[in-house]
């Protein structure tokens, strides 16, 4: 009897992580959820998890695909598979660049598409890349220049500024959301050059010393090194920075298009988290239609490397257009009420011994719905986790939007976060063109379109300082059991929308049951609705 095709994806990266995919499934886990170490590098737990998922082992793996950073893809040695016993046949090496492409164009909803890869930098000195993609195949057309230095990219400079701020370089939403608050025009020298298809930035050296150096040559005064945020030229210089990647961002994918003549455009590569900027390339009028995949960053590598794997392995080039980034496995009401009965194959490892008591609910979206309604942050843990970095309903923590008061409590006494960065709405999706700028789907959370301004004061908890919100739209029939809370919110406030943050305290976004009680305990949620259980502290 013939068997079905499995090709497993890695990750050798920070971000790292594996992907396994058969002609009916598609699993997916960074190794961050697993080890709770953000932005680890690593593939064993993660490849366990995969393979646990889909009931299979390495035996029934025809194929690995695997990625790295540094100058060139990691050869078979590199990748450290051979040991459990994996024929070095069946390991391949994926370029960095062209796997980011394959997540951008096999997971779109387009036949044929210009595809961009943007990020602080691949393989071969790489950080903008672009292909056409259709159906016969993803071709490179071109890119930077192999010999300008990585630290010119739109990516490298992003993380330079950020890392001069005081964050660590993966941090760049931070940056994002600082822009808002500064006004762009104190600096009037470009800091990127589009000529072409190529990006030539002014930065000469990587991270803060780059920034420094810049500082030096132009007598720009960006604030000091390791501000945080909280001095009034990091913040100028955040809206400079914003200002100039979005006017590069712009020109390039202009470019692209065309020079390969295909309008719809995927973008991938970590740039493409750039939710402002993305709202602009998007409204281009070069752009048809437009698409990132919600695990645009390094986190989506290994998926990019199984997609690449799929098409080496049958010779079709997989077209599955994703309605949903919950590519983690699901888990059973006998595992969650391991968790709530301290059991230890549970895994729950309890930071805080936080009294709590537990009951099943008829209407788990309902009761939640209610509570929130009532000023209630809750914990909210259904289906399978999302793979990219932002919560959409599997693992969030969720308020009621219509005050500051959630997003100020959420800020200063759960998430712990800077004062300065906003909270998303997710709207359901019939309402979305009524209460935002917007008039396509955003189900994950990549767009920041402006708020309706007379709307803007009715969900206060989730407007920037700019009148812009990073939108999710919610179809109930994608996603049921977040679509219905929303749907009952909605019936008792009149607002149909919610607001929603990644279900975590400085830590990776939580996984397992274990991982959501621990996060419950430990900080000041008021409850968590995990699977069909409400949990409340005592």
């Amino acid at each position: 009897m013939s068997r079905t095709p499995c090709v497993v994806g890695i990750n050798l990266g920070h971000d790292g992580g594996t992907a396994l995919i058969t002609d009916t499934l598609m699993v997916a886990i960074s190794e961050e959820r697993l080890n709770r170490t953000r932005y680890s590098p690593g593939w064993q737990a993660s490849l366990l998890y995969c393979l646990r998922a889909a009931g299979l082992t390495l035996a029934d793996v025809d194929l690995v695909a695997v990625s790295g950073i540094g100058r060139t893809p990691p050869t078979r040695a590199d990748t450290g598979l051979t040991h459990l016993g994996i024929d070095p046949a069946r390991i391949i090496p994926v370029d960095h660049h062209l796997s980011h492409a394959y997540t951008a164009y096999c997971l779109s909803p387009y036949e044929e598409a210009t595809v961009l890869v943007v990020d602080g930098g691949g393989n071969n000195n790489d950080t903008e890349t672009y292909y056409a993609a259709t159906p016969d195949g993803i071709e490179r057309l071109g890119g930077n220049p192999p010999t300008r230095p990585r630290a010119g990219g739109i990516g490298a400079t992003y993380e330079a500024f950020t890392n001069h701020f005081g964050w660590h370089e993966q941090e760049a939403g931070k940056t994002m959301a600082l822009a808002a608050y500064g006004d762009p025009g104190l600096y009037l020298a470009p800091l990127f050059d589009v000529v072409d298809t190529q990006v030539h930035g002014r930065l000469t050296r990587t991270h803060a010393a780059g920034v420094a150096d810049l500082a030096q040559r132009t007598g720009f005064d960006f604030g000091p090194y390791g501000s945080l945020g909280e001095h009034d030229l990091t913040a100028n210089a955040a809206a400079y920075l914003q200002d100039q990647t979005e006017r590069a961002l712009c020109a390039l994918a202009a470019q692209m298009i065309a020079a390969t003549g295909l309008p719809n455009l995927c973008v991938a590569g970590g740039v493409a988290l750039n939710c402002v900027a993305a709202d602009k390339i998007r409204r281009l009028p070069e752009v048809s239609g437009y698409f990132a995949p919600p695990a645009a960053s390094d986190r989506g590598q290994a998926l990019g490397c199984a997609l690449y794997a799929w098409h080496r392995r049958t010779g079709d080039l997989p077209q599955r257009t994703l309605s949903s980034d919950y590519f983690g496995r699901d888990y059973t009401d006998e595992e969650i009420e391991q968790a709530l009965n301290r059991d230890p194959r549970s895994g729950l490892v309890e930071r805080r011994r936080t009294p709590f008591s537990w009951r099943r609910e008829s209407d788990i979206a309902r009761t939640a719905a209610q509570m929130i309604a009532d000023g209630k942050i809750i914990g909210w843990f259904q289906g399978g986790s999302e793979l990219g970095p932002r919560a959409l309903g599997a693992r969030s923590i969720l308020a009621d939007p219509r005050t500051t008061a959630s997003s100020d409590a959420l800020n200063q006494r759960i998430k712990h976060r800077e004062r300065f960065r906003p909270f998303a709405p997710a709207v359901l999706a019939d309402h979305a063109g009524t209460w935002f700028d917007l008039d396509v789907a955003s189900p994950f959370m990549l767009l920041a379109p402006p708020v309706r301004p007379d709307h803007a004061d009715k969900i206060a908890g989730v407007v920037h300082v700019d009148g812009t919100a990073r939108v999710q739209t919610v179809d109930p029939a994608t996603v049921p059991a977040y679509g219905a809370l929303i749907e009952h919110f909605h019936q008792f406030t009149g607002v149909p929308v919610v607001l929603n943050t990644s279900f975590n305290d400085r830590e990776p976004i939580v996984e397992t049951p274990a991982d959501a009680l621990a996060t419950l305990q430990a900080c000041d949620l008021d409850a968590a609705c995990i699977g069909p259980y409400l949990v409340q502290r005592s």
